[in-house]
């Protein structure tokens, strides 16, 4: 099992940006797909991007957030990015980072491994 801590967070103007991390401790980091999720009051978790295992060369984003939206991942500091541009109201979300050894996906019920989330809130 890896234990991940997310990070970064807060509130911004629509417009503005922020930058997401995720430590990981526990496992062996590169070895593992990682995905974003987030979930707003009264919604389902969402899917927001995944990143492949080992180099990361595989991304994959949600629509409603790609062109602003950069999953990266530096296995030397055991730590995934999500760089939030554009930022709009709808984006206001609890944020999670997922992990899992086995798969690269869109899906929250293909990850066994999560953090606690950080609260993203852009004002209008």
């Amino acid at each position: 099992q890896v234990q991940l801590v997310e990070s970064g967070g807060g509130l911004v103007q629509a417009g503005g940006s922020l930058r997401l991390s995720c430590v990981a401790s526990g496992g062996t980091f590169s070895r593992y797909g990682l995905g974003w999720f987030r979930q707003a009051p009264g919604k389902e978790r969402e899917f927001v991007a995944a990143i492949g295992a080992w180099s990361g060369a595989r991304t994959d984003y949600a629509d409603s957030v790609q062109g602003r939206f950069t999953i990266s991942r530096d296995n030397a500091k055991n730590t995934v990015y999500l760089q939030m541009n554009s930022l709009k109201p709808e984006d206001t979300a609890i944020y999670y980072c997922a992990a899992d050894a086995r798969t690269f996906a869109s899906s929250p019920d293909e990850y066994d491994n999560w953090g606690q989330g950080t609260q993203v809130t852009v004002s209008s």
